[in-house]
């Protein structure tokens, strides 16, 4: 984790309500896993493992009526150009922002960009 990053107390999973597995974000994507997983690699999702036995999960709400939530891809880089590692940035767009108002997620599912990536690019200065 950056050092120029404060770590907030609330956990990913009080954050993130609904995880996908790589093979369940495929069903809902209509791709297979192997698309998601190059999806990942490429930067467009990120995703954790979690539980026992580990597994690749991404958060459900990166997914939007069988796509990806719309700005997130873009967003990612943003806050990866940032110094962000993958954690803190999920933290970033779920963590609720009254000035917005609600969570940077929220903002992005809606077709509202333009805020969130200037408060994204804001946290690379």
């Amino acid at each position: 984790m950056s050092a120029q990053h404060e770590t907030p107390e609330t956990s990913l999973d009080d954050l993130i309500g609904s995880w996908l597995p790589l093979p369940d974000a495929a069903e809902e994507l209509g791709v297979e896993v192997s698309a998601v997983r190059r999806m990942v690699d490429d930067g467009s999702l990120v995703e954790i493992r979690r539980g026992t036995p580990k597994v690749r999960c991404v958060p459900a709400e990166l997914i939007k009526d069988g796509e990806l939530t719309p700005y997130v891809a873009g967003t990612i880089t943003v806050l990866r150009d940032a110094g962000f590692e993958d954690e803190e940035l999920l933290r970033w767009l779920f963590t609720p922002d009254d000035s917005l108002p609600g969570r940077p997620i929220d903002e992005l599912r809606a077709g509202r960009r333009g805020e969130v990536r200037r408060r994204a690019q804001a946290l690379g200065f």
